[in-house]
């Protein structure tokens, strides 16, 4: 039994007046990637300088304007890589990097040292102040605590002086979420009076961290929003979360979050970053995009993305992963399939601007991603899903009585070996349908219309196949080729057939289009049914292929 009396509850706030809930979200936060720092420092084998370098330009160009690209006073490895972002004139005009330190002198001093030759940047400061963290690792009371960031606000304004880019200055009260929200305002103001240059046109960033997820996401929101609500000259303040996934709600906590007032958010691709990770910052700006909000990110490629992530970081991305995994647009069960296969249906018969599909909150197209993954066959799959690949992938529009009738072949494939491959559903196909041409082939045909009595004229149609592989010859007069040619095939083998329903379609646009045509064939002694498909340029030939189809599978299986 697991041993729940170990643990505490954390409280909640008593925060009645809230009023986070009744919003929605309106608009795209300010986004800053911490990937080359927070995430950097998770990796088990963190970048080089020359990684580091791919990423930070794939960044850019996926419109990221605030980049935090280090800790360039903790190692040689950070500060070197930030040198030659200066020195190679790599970081665009319009692009803040965000270099984090401790409140420090000498480790500020160093910090300033690399930020030289940067037009714009962000001082990032922060030290621990949650309850638990001044208790056990620093053994000091909130004064003290309180004094650190302080001096280091101090500190930052006196090697500012050295400085001539357009510096913002950031403060995070660390461990947020583990601190009593009065005492995390105390600090935030003492670092706002003390820094004393925060103006509506050159705000400083508070960034109120999710340290360590410690609580359900409306508790974050509430926290959020209680800052919000009693921050002094809020106009002058940029207001910014760093939320982890410690409790797996690291997505759900931000959109909180950013109802409650956040205006900035800090996070990472894919939710790379310590223990559980960062917040993913392509979920939240997917999420807004499948809500038909502009994200204000480049991030039309998904699987780009991911290509440079997972090379520069070593690091696979699960394929459950929402947006980017590779089977997040895939279904295996046959209700999903059928769903989905209806609903793209509807919305190419419609013609629709709105898309609106089953099971897909967006069109993968929209986003790099391919048609192909979105239906996957195995033994679960039913006979939507097998039709949706025969249309999606090989232009073959099954009627629906079909449909039944060879999910049924896939399915006991799919039984014996797993996934089906649409390639060897395609194979299937043509053994059982198009190329079902034993014992009886068909070979030529001469249509011509004859006179049954005066003035009275049908169909009648001259038929050459092969039986056995000897060739052979009948004749059969109808309403029209179709119906001439079963009652030839009747008379000449001595069965009694019924075509139940015929359908044809063009395989492929332009005057030299394949049709394909679908005979569903009944014997009538047995009333056993099935169909039979056939393929041809011309689509008289089309339809007698399929007849021989039906007919093969119906009398010689």
């Amino acid at each position: 039994m697991l041993n729940c009396s170990r643990y505490k509850r954390v409280p909640v706030v008593d925060y009645p007046e809230r009023e986070w809930p009744n919003k929605e979200i309106q608009k795209a936060p300010i986004w800053c990637s911490v990937d080359l720092r927070d995430g950097n420092q998770a990796l088990i084998e963190p970048m080089v300088v020359e990684e580091k370098v791919e990423f930070f330009n794939m960044l850019v160009k996926l419109g990221f304007k605030e980049i935090e690209i280090g800790f360039p006073a903790a190692s040689q490895i950070e500060y070197d890589f930030l040198r030659q972002l200066v020195e190679r004139k790599m970081i665009p005009d319009d692009v803040r990097v965000q270099v984090l330190v401790q409140c420090r002198e000498h480790l500020i001093k160093r910090t300033f040292e690399a930020i030289q030759g940067i037009k714009k940047v962000v001082v990032h400061i922060y030290n621990s102040t949650s309850i638990l963290q001044r208790d056990v690792v620093f053994h000091k009371d909130k004064e003290e605590i309180k004094q650190i960031a302080i001096e280091g606000t101090e500190l930052v304004k006196k090697y500012a002086k050295t400085y001539d880019g357009d510096l913002m200055l950031e403060y995070s009260p660390e461990s947020f979420t583990g601190t009593e929200l009065d005492y995390a305002l105390e600090i935030c103001t003492a670092v706002q009076d003390t820094w004393g240059q925060a103006t509506p046109e050159k705000p400083i960033i508070f960034n109120l961290p999710s340290t360590v997820e410690m609580n359900t996401p409306n508790v974050y929101a509430d926290q959020i929003e209680w800052m919000n609500k009693h921050f002094k000259d809020r106009d002058s303040i940029i207001l910014s979360v760093h939320p982890h996934n410690d409790r797996g709600t690291g997505v759900a906590a931000t959109e909180l979050a950013m109802l409650a007032g956040a205006d900035r958010v800090e996070g990472t691709l894919f939710g790379n970053g310590e223990r559980t990770g960062n917040v993913d910052i392509l979920n939240l700006a997917y999420n807004m995009f499948s809500q038909g909000i502009d994200p204000e990110l480049n991030i039309e490629n998904v699987r780009e993305i991911a290509e440079v992530y997972e090379r520069c970081t070593k690091m696979d991305i699960h394929p459950r992963h929402p947006y980017a995994g590779k089977l997040v647009f895939t279904a295996f069960s046959g209700s999903h399939q059928d769903a989905i296969n209806k609903g793209m249906q509807a919305l190419h018969e419609r013609g629709g601007d709105t898309w609106e599909v089953p099971y897909l909150p967006i069109d993968p197209a929209d986003i790099g991603r391919q048609y192909e993954p979105i239906v996957r066959i195995n033994s679960q799959s039913g006979k939507g899903g097998v039709a949706f690949v025969m249309d999606t992938f090989y232009g073959y529009k099954l009627p629906k009585g079909m449909h039944k009738e060879f999910a049924d072949v896939i399915q006991k494939i799919s039984e014996q070996q797993g996934e089906v491959a649409p390639e060897q559903i395609m194979d299937e196909f043509r053994s059982n349908y198009l190329d079902r041409k034993e014992p009886l082939h068909f070979r030529k045909c001469q249509i011509t219309d004859t006179e049954v009595e005066e003035g009275v004229y049908a169909t009648l149609a001259k038929v050459t196949y092969t039986d056995h592989g000897i060739e052979k010859n009948f004749a059969g007069v109808g309403n029209g080729p179709i119906d001439a040619v079963q009652r030839g095939l009747e008379e000449e083998l001595g069965i009694e057939i019924k075509v139940l329903d015929y359908n044809e379609h063009a395989l492929r646009a332009g005057s030299n289009a394949q049709a394909a045509s679908y005979i569903h064939l009944m014997d009538k002694n047995s009333g056993k049914v099935t169909y039979g498909v056939g393929v041809s340029s011309n689509i008289t030939r089309s339809s007698i292929r399929g007849i021989f189809s039906a007919v093969n599978r119906l009398f010689y299986s």
